[in-house]
């Protein structure tokens, strides 16, 4: 490998003090981008031109301005962030090293808006690399980006035949950009994809070759609307869109269940109304179905639709229903995840090389791996094991910075074996 282990942790550590949520991930890119330029990448794509056009999950114009100044005077490329106006935040990379497959690596760069710990016994506030910005990467994704920019550095100097694209996605948390980067284009000859994720639940030294039991998702945000009323004296006067909205919170909880796979609905986040003496007038229900299939997920959200409409309908309401963010399922194909296993297994710091996994959850690096797969390439999902005190997306959580080593060599040697042998 040709990037050293110090310079992997010192790189993860300046990602992490300067998190930022999906879509303003302004300083972070502008990170990546001086890094691939350092590297000497063939060809490099940021912002719009790693984009489609429709995103969704982007916060409104005030607060990606306020993010965007942030990473300003935090010391960004006043020339990179000029590329990223409007939240078009990311960058795809393209290392050619002659004749061979284009091979494709994932990974994602935006953090979560939440706090982190500021405990001693947490490792980033004991040395000094807490998050600086009110966010926080609580589900890894500066270990993602260090391990893209690792593997990169290392292909760059290695024995690859072949073309090279690595992806450096924005708004996975809010399962909003990994749509637009798989309908950028830049997809569509690579033969072979790989995506990753640290922990998980994995240890340090294991490696998942393959990772399926992805939930497909839709995430919707459901605005209740009615008309004022005095609560005492004019009650009949009103349209009551807070209860109008706990009608529909039940009734998602009671659509069916699907026969041939596991379904999921939540409501997240309720609200509405503003005084005691008001008939409210405006409720919102922000919440989520998800299905074991993309068919089963499509299913209930369309259940979920008619329970909102029902209950807007039954209470003399409106509602408006907007989709925020969604991702299909998606498996992991086998010749990948034997490239894979094979790349572990011959790691001396790997203990345990697992063929297959299950996470349980979303994500959007599905639109990824379907796009490549429905062209006829394969997709693997891979996860690096690490030790993490706290959960993923807790004030706690933090990586165990030796698996940044293991992650950048066992994806680096796959990509090679790719070269080598087009599974």
């Amino acid at each position: 490998m040709s990037v050293s282990r110090e310079r992997l942790i010192e790189l993860r550590r300046e990602l992490h003090r300067h998190p930022e949520p999906a879509w303003r991930e302004f300083w972070t890119t502008a990170r990546i981008v001086e890094e691939l330029e350092r590297i000497g990448v063939d060809e490099l794509y940021v912002g719009r031109d790693a984009l489609a056009d429709e995103r969704l999950g982007v916060p409104d114009d005030d607060e990606m301005d306020e993010w965007l100044e942030r990473a300003r005077a935090a010391g960004a490329d006043p020339d990179i962030l000029e590329r990223m106006e409007g939240g078009w935040t990311g960058a795809v990379a393209v290392l050619e090293r002659g004749e061979g497959p284009t091979v494709g690596l994932r990974v994602d760069i935006d953090a979560l808006p939440r706090a982190e710990s500021a405990d001693d016994e947490h490792l980033p506030a004991r040395e000094g690399f807490r998050s600086e910005t009110g966010a926080m990467h609580a589900c890894g994704h500066d270990a993602h980006a260090t391990i893209g920019l690792g593997v990169l550095e290392a292909v760059t100097d290695g024995d690859f035949s072949g073309t090279l694209k690595v992806f450096f996605q924005p708004a996975e948390e809010v399962i909003g950009g990994g749509g637009p980067m798989a309908q950028s284009g830049h997809l569509d000859d690579v033969e072979y994809l790989l995506a990753v994720h640290v922990g998980l639940d994995y240890p340090t030294g294991e490696v998942v070759a393959g990772i399926g039991g992805f939930l497909a998702v839709t995430q919707f945000y459901a605005t209740f609307t009615g008309h004022p009323g005095h609560a005492g004296a004019r009650p009949e006067e009103g349209r009551n869109a807070v209860q109008a909205m706990a009608e529909a919170v039940q009734n998602i909880y009671a659509v069916p269940r699907h026969g041939d796979g596991a379904s999921r609905v939540n409501a997240g986040r309720v609200g509405g109304g503003t005084a005691t003496n008001i008939i409210p007038e405006e409720a919102f229900v922000h919440g989520e179905a998800r299905g074991e299939t993309t068919e089963i997920r499509d299913f209930t959200f369309d259940r979920v639709r008619k329970a909102l409409e029902g209950a807007a309908h039954t209470h003399d309401c409106e509602v408006d229903v907007e989709i925020e963010g969604n991702a299909p399922s998606a498996e992991s194909d086998e010749e990948l995840v034997d490239v894979v296993q094979d790349a572990a297994q011959t790691h001396p710091d790997v203990t345990r090389a697992t063929r297959r996994g299950e996470l349980g959850g979303s994500e959007d690096a599905t639109f990824l791996m379907q796009r490549v797969q429905d062209a006829g390439g394969l997709a693997t999902y891979v996860g690096i094991g690490t030790d993490h005190p706290g959960g993923h997306h807790t004030a706690t959580f933090d990586v165990d910075e030796d698996s940044l080593e293991i992650g950048v060599d066992v994806l680096s040697e796959a990509i090679e074996a790719i070269g080598r042998d087009r599974p």
